[in-house]
């Protein structure tokens, strides 16, 4: 499995004045009459460790964190992004206290699927081609979705953590076996 995207949010304790923000850096956007949040978008630099990720920043002192591929990568992004706001004479103490939302991953089990046989043989599928071309399989523990397609191509999304990724795509592997249609 490949990490795609992490997602995570986070808060510190601080009001952000978001059109001063948006008026001294210039990688902020801020259109509040289409959304209520301000994004920043950190580009990657590699020498500093900096992943390329896009933060959305709320006055509330809210934010969350979409793009990185890492969980460690999420702090380092956070970090930036409150070293940026800080900079543009907002105070903020200390850290951000993050909280990690979805975890996507991605992965191809090098064989073609059938989907109707999948969908008419497993439970907890849903598989309307018409509408999407991928069929849908939940898994309850650990509690992760996944989408199937004819090509043998997976996407994992909803872990919390790594290790859920891994032990539902073992989970996913077993019911398509025991299906006998992989």
């Amino acid at each position: 499995m490949k990490i795609e995207n992490v997602v995570a949010s986070a808060a510190v304790d601080a009001e952000m004045d978001l059109d001063k923000i948006a008026a001294t850096l210039d990688n902020a956007e801020y259109e509040p009459e289409q959304f209520p949040g301000l994004v920043l978008r950190l580009k990657k630099d590699v020498p500093k460790g900096i992943p390329k990720a896009a933060i959305l920043v709320f006055s509330s002192g809210k934010m969350v964190c979409t793009g990185s591929k890492e969980i460690r990568l999420v702090k380092v992004a956070l970090t930036e992004t409150l070293k940026q706001i800080r900079k543009c004479g907002i105070k903020v103490k200390g850290e951000a206290t993050i909280k990690i939302q979805n975890i996507v991953a991605s992965s191809d089990l090098k064989s073609e699927l059938n989907l109707d046989k999948i969908a008419f043989t497993l439970e907890n599928t849903e598989f309307e081609p018409e509408q999407f071309p991928g069929l849908v399989f939940r898994v309850a523990k650990p509690k992760v979705v996944f989408l199937l397609f004819r090509s043998g191509k997976i996407v994992c999304t909803g872990a919390k953590k790594v290790i859920d990724v891994r032990r539902g795509v073992e989970v996913l592997v077993k019911e398509l076996k025991k299906a006998k249609v992989l």
